[in-house]
């Protein structure tokens, strides 16, 4: 049984939740999002997902092997960049990684109904989404949105509890008593980034909405630098956390002149661990 810990009515939620990830590698916590917000959510991305083909084109996409994967999407809606602001994934952040740590990607997913015949697609593989094992050293955490209500049969994903800190792929005999993440839409999945896990297969006749942020330490390299995709005007708008949390204080400098800059104009600010 996937541990679970409603963040609405349970005080020690976050405990319980770090004692979750530790020992099982992932925690799902029930009610981050309230349901009058999904809807504008799922708007949302599905505007963003229009820019992005028409940006990138339905060929370079296809030949990514992507199918419904939306990235950057805060570029063309930031309405996407509030999440950055949730207190309970902000909670999780610190716990887990560190008040310093950065956003390493933002993703969502609109995963379509699946097609006929197989189809090979990275994100039904078992993987990892940090697959380096430091001795224990948590580099890197998970917090998954289900926009969309996660059941076995529209795709949702699965994990094998305990899998996380291991370098070494689990054997198929292991990957069969994986399972499968079913919560309802709001939910928040969190997990530790070195964790096996893959999505499902959507046989539900609808697509199925998710959003995932991965957080890293802040010297790790980001999937998308966020501060340069994004902009100085754009992110200069945003509260001070989101400046951080998107790698706006961790910047590497390009000249003697950014170098010498007094502590508050610099680019990699002290402290930042």
């Amino acid at each position: 049984m996937l541990a679970r810990v409603d963040c609405k009515a349970q005080r020690d939620w976050l405990a319980k939740c770090c004692e979750a990830v530790r020992t099982q590698g992932c925690c799902i916590v029930d009610g981050v999002l309230a349901p009058s917000s999904l809807g504008e959510v799922r708007d949302a991305m599905y505007r963003a997902q229009e820019r992005i083909l028409a940006e990138v084109g339905a060929a370079r996409l296809e030949r990514a092997g992507e199918r419904g994967v939306l990235r950057l999407m805060m570029k063309f809606e930031p309405r996407l960049l509030r999440f950055l602001e949730l207190p309970e994934l902000l909670a999780i952040v610190d716990e887990h990684v560190s008040p310093t740590a950065i956003l390493h990607l933002q993703n969502g997913f609109i995963l379509p109904p699946e097609p006929a015949g197989p189809a090979d697609i990275f994100q039904q593989r078992f993987h990892q989404d940090f697959p380096r094992v430091l001795n224990g050293y948590l580099m890197s955490i998970n917090a998954f949105f289900a926009i969309d209500e996660f059941t076995a049969a529209n795709g949702a994903t699965w994990v094998l509890p305990g899998s996380h800190q291991r370098g070494e792929r689990p054997g198929e005999a292991e990957l069969r008593t994986a399972q499968c993440v079913e919560c309802g839409a709001g939910a928040m999945l969190v997990f530790d980034s070195t964790l096996w896990h893959c999505a499902g297969r959507n046989h539900s006749g609808k697509a199925r909405l998710a959003i995932n942020h991965q957080f890293t330490r802040s010297y790790i390299k980001q999937q998308i630098d966020y501060v340069r995709a994004l902009g100085d005007s754009m992110i200069l708008d945003l509260p001070a956390r989101t400046q951080q949390l998107l790698g706006y204080y961790t910047r590497v400098v390009t000249s003697l002149d950014e170098y010498y800059r007094p502590g508050p104009e610099r680019l990699y600010r002290s402290g930042q661990g």
